[in-house]
């Protein structure tokens, strides 16, 4: 069982706004006890025996919402005491009608908090004997929200599933589940805690970038399964600080839908290649492209789908690291330490790897990342020292060949438009852009405003096509002289 001691010291995810309400012994309706809320959603979903001891203060009283939400089976209401032990319990229990078992002491080390909470002496209130409540102190715990601010996410869920297996108790601070202290060393858990308890799976494959005043996420899986926006999905994504959601819709399987007018509709692209056959696919491409696939086998070249393993990814490294520049600017791999791209091809996911080689050594490689009724060529590379035996159109075709084979009709590899000669070589192996339909939503007022400014797009998706290729020789250059600096 993960059993979690919740302190709700401040009402309001804002550090400021909480220390101004509490020192007035007051509270406004907007955003009271949000991450509490969110907190008690999250455990209630939880598919794992979770058991919460929520710990509240005279000014963190929960609402009728939030005492909804605490059903007996996964929480316990319980006191965190302030100044008075015996009123702070009696008005606990007269506001959630719930018998309260356990306390713990709020501590005021500081000058400020002994100011907001009128604890004129950083000495703790005393308890009298007779107190009918039991002290929660005495039980082991672990300062889980701690952990994740100096240790990380990933190290953070390791300590906390060890302690979990010892007993231990997590405790957590709402007020940390998304930012970082930088006074109090806590947070931000949410990730963490997410995957301790196996909520909002949804979340997961999301990528969230800040741009100007505003925050914009996208599913990393958009193109490998059907996205869309519920009210329950846009809630979490309000719960976790974004103003506005994008993602694509994927008209080569379903047709166009009716979005709701507040949803922003752009222009987007996809490279994509409808597979009914491979030899259909060998007749439909042009000579001169049959012709380099003969070539690479005359050039002693082999294709052939690889189990990801050590060897595999040993020869992904080699290949990372030949070049700087590729494609005429820098080439973001390399450098790539070896554990590092082990890790990466050794980690679970629905992937085929074709390798291409020259005397049982490897020259090249392809991903094909598999999706919903689609697959996706997530990279393709091969050593710049065999380009010359086509090894790269040797890779294309067996990824068809594999996908015909497996019935898969559709491959889609990356946009087209970014990079001339790549765009060729895609049009050449017959792929065609397909227009596509990317919807920008609101979640927010900020989102809202960012929208109507503008301020939502990318800036080289808002140039004509003649203005970027203008300007794609200027970008590689840029890019070819930061990784020469560097």
């Amino acid at each position: 069982m993960i059993k979690l001691r919740i302190d709700v010291d401040y009402p309001y995810p804002s550090r400021l706004r909480s220390f101004v309400y509490t020192a007035l012994n007051t509270h406004a309706r907007k955003d009271y006890l949000k991450n509490s809320k969110i907190l008690a959603r999250m455990i209630n979903e939880s598919p794992k025996e979770v058991k919460a001891y929520w710990f509240f203060t005279p000014t963190t009283i929960p609402d009728k919402e939030l005492v909804d939400a605490l059903n007996a089976e996964k929480h316990e209401v319980a006191l965190h005491i302030v100044n008075h032990p015996y009123e702070e319990l009696k008005f606990l229990e007269n506001a959630t009608s719930r018998k309260i078992r356990y306390y713990t002491i709020h501590g005021t080390s500081r000058l400020l908090g002994r100011i907001i909470w009128k604890r004129w002496t950083a000495k703790s209130p005393s308890i009298p004997q007779d107190f009918p409540v039991q002290s929660f102190h005495q039980f082991p715990t672990l300062s889980f929200d701690s952990r994740c601010y100096s240790k990380g996410t990933a190290k953070a869920i390791k300590i906390a599933e060890d302690s979990i297996a010892q007993g231990k108790i997590l405790e957590i601070h709402p007020e940390w589940l998304f930012q970082r202290g930088t006074i109090n060393h806590r947070g931000p858990y949410y990730e963490a805690l997410r995957t301790l308890l196996n909520v909002d799976e949804e979340l997961k494959k999301l990528t969230v970038r800040k741009k100007f005043f505003i925050k914009i996420a996208r599913d990393t899986k958009e193109y490998e399964k059907d996205v869309w926006l519920t009210e329950k999905f846009a809630e979490k994504l309000r719960d976790t600080g974004v103003d506005i959601f994008t993602f694509i819709e994927r008209k080569w399987l379903h047709k166009p839908s009716n979005p709701p007018k507040n949803w922003r509709e752009t222009g987007d692209n996809i490279a994509i290649l409808q597979i009914p056959s491979y030899d259909e696919w060998w007749k439909n491409i042009g000579k001169k492209t049959r012709n380099m696939i003969r070539k690479a086998e005359k050039n002693g070249v082999t294709t052939k789908v690889v189990a990801p393993d050590v060897e595999l990814a040993e020869g992904i490294w080699k290949i990372y690291n030949e070049t700087p520049i590729r494609q005429g600017r820098s080439f973001p791999h390399y450098g790539a330490a070896l554990k590092t791209v082990k890790r990466r091809v050794l980690s679970p996911g629905n992937r085929t790897f074709i390798g291409a080689y020259l005397e049982e050594a490897l020259v090249g490689f392809i991903q094909l990342v598999h999706g919903d009724k689609t697959a996706l060529v997530s990279q393709i590379l091969s050593l710049q020292k065999h380009w010359d035996k086509a090894v790269n159109n040797a890779l294309v075709a067996k990824a068809i060949d594999v996908c015909a084979a497996q019935q898969v009709n559709w491959l889609m590899y990356g946009r087209m438009g970014n990079h001339p000669s790549l765009d060729r070589f895609k049009q050449n192996n017959g792929f065609t852009r397909l227009a596509l339909t990317r919807y920008y939503v609101p979640l927010t007022l900020k989102g809202s405003v960012a929208i109507k400014l503008g301020l939502y797009r990318e800036f080289k998706d808002a140039l004509p096509q003649r203005i970027k290729y203008f300007l794609i020789p200027i970008y590689n250059w840029i890019s070819r002289t930061k990784a020469n600096m560097k």
